[in-house]
């Protein structure tokens, strides 16, 4: 396949296109300054020259306190963007794969998000994110995801490492829970679903559902030091108050996913070797 991605240079861009390359596709990642995804006749044209199969959206504003105090530009980014995007792949027949979050839910139910589920986002960037699975369109394929980390760039997995080479305690809240994803692994989710030209929305984490709390201490249990400087806090007494309000709970359900492909495996698997790199850098 002919393969589109953009926000390249990204995360979870810069293991899709790793991952495409090694299916032997053809593949074209372009970051923000080469492909602005909120120029309409930018896209338009992008799309049309280079005709792809396939478009996988890896672009997002994903600074959720930022988008709290700007919620247009999150609109535009977020929402109005996918539109562009959806608009140019039905030009050049085209499948569409946008990449969404658990923030479009409020977090309040016990169980596991699935698919069908009422959506309610309580932030910005949660309608934001809302807004571009509506601008997808229904032949496009919505994929959700959630507390993603990666070998590479800003992440949690960065941050811990970061803070436990600082501080000799760290204080992470204990009352929001969801699945790390690791970039890695959601790209071959990608790519299946772009393979088979799904539609629809699927939910797509590694397993696992933990809180920050128990995601910190096994960054530092996997980097061979004591999961114990890890303080569980809740989200009331962080200080100060994050600007966004947090799903509580964001674990979501994968078995749609799951009973077409190979499930994702448990975070914890590479979370060694990839706690490791950036220990050692």
């Amino acid at each position: 396949m002919r393969i589109l991605i953009t926000g390249g240079g990204g995360q979870l861009a810069t293991d899709l296109e790793a991952a495409a390359e090694a299916c032997e596709h053809d593949v074209l990642s372009l970051s923000r300054t080469e492909l602005d995804i909120t120029d309409r006749a930018a896209v338009a044209k992008a799309v049309a020259a280079i005709s792809p199969s396939n478009v996988i959206n890896c672009a997002a504003w994903t600074a959720v306190d930022a988008c709290e105090s700007d919620p247009k530009r999150a609109d535009l980014v977020n929402g109005e963007a996918v539109g562009y995007l959806a608009d140019a792949c039905r030009m050049n027949e085209a499948h569409l794969v946008q990449v969404s979050t658990d923030y479009v839910f409020d977090g309040n139910k016990v169980a596991a998000y699935v698919e069908d589920d009422v959506v309610n986002p309580q932030s910005s960037y949660g309608r934001s994110k809302l807004l571009g699975e509506q601008r997808a369109g229904q032949g496009a394929a919505i994929v959700r995801t959630s507390w993603v980390y990666s070998a590479h760039g800003g992440n949690m997995v960065e941050t811990i490492c970061r803070l436990a080479a600082q501080h000799d305690t760290l204080r992470f809240v204990s009352d929001q829970i969801g699945h790390p994803t690791h970039t890695a692994d959601l790209a071959r989710a990608l790519l299946n679903i772009a393979e088979d030209r799904q539609a629809g929305v699927w939910h797509c984490t590694n397993a696992g559902a933990v809180s920050w709390h128990e995601f910190a201490q096994a960054v530092l249990e996997s980097i061979g030091q004591d999961p114990s400087r890890v303080q569980p806090v809740t989200t009331a007494e962080l200080q100060p108050p994050r600007p966004a309000p947090r799903p509580a709970n964001s674990v979501l359900g994968n078995e749609r996913y799951n009973t077409l492909y190979s499930p994702l495996p448990d975070f914890r698997e590479q979370l060694a070797t990839i706690a490791g790199a950036y220990r050692s850098s």
